[in-house]
């Protein structure tokens, strides 16, 4: 069994949500707060054991989790996990607007800070013809919520088609949102963006 570090869970989920960068070792290193050979040290390492794969651009390897592996998939999956663990009062908030097949985000500026925060954002991916039952459990929580919740409803297909078109705010949203619910549905739509 590969045992991942703290540092090794948040280098693969940086370039997984980021796709759309070319993450190498000094780039990592500066978002992780680590030197650039423990950066290098950290792929390399992870490369050997086919978690993540590289390819050369001009002077630099650039990384991406190695999506064709099921262990680089299941580690994915327990860094999306036990990223979301620090958020477990929003995951009991929003634990009703969830059922098998959505997606519950929660981004913004509540999730860095949430005394600072104006108001708390999320995301649902859901089915259309649920969007009413979700206004109303939204309306419910809203209720016991000091903060106003500010709640973007799309399907698999809108979030889809916003990737595609390279919608900026939505991948800032998938580069910077927690997964409170939905991992596995989550990780079906951006598996198709986040390879080479």
């Amino acid at each position: 069994m590969i045992a991942l570090t703290q540092k090794e869970q948040e280098a693969l989920l940086i370039i997984y949500k980021d796709f759309t960068k070319f993450y190498n070792a000094n780039s990592v290193s500066k978002v992780l707060g680590i030197t650039q050979v423990g950066a290098m040290k950290l792929f390399k390492r992870l490369e050997k054991v086919n978690i993540v794969t590289s390819k050369r651009i001009g002077k630099s390897i650039i990384y991406k989790v190695n999506l064709n592996e099921e262990i680089s998939r299941k580690l994915l999956a327990f860094a999306l996990i036990n990223e979301a663990k620090k958020y477990e009062r929003w995951i009991n908030e929003f634990k009703s607007l969830y059922k098998e097949g959505r997606i519950i985000l929660f981004y913004g500026s509540a999730s860095r800070n949430y005394t600072q925060a104006r108001d708390i954002d999320i995301m649902v991916i859901l089915e259309k013809e649920d969007i009413k039952e979700i206004d109303k459990k939204i309306k419910e929580i809203q209720e016991i919520l000091p903060k106003k919740i500010h709640a973007i409803k799309a399907t698999k297909d809108d979030l889809i088609k916003n990737l595609q078109t390279n919608n900026k705010a939505m991948i800032e949203i998938i580069r910077t949102a927690i997964i409170l619910y939905g991992y596995d549905d989550y990780m079906e739509v951006i598996n198709g963006f986040a390879g080479f």
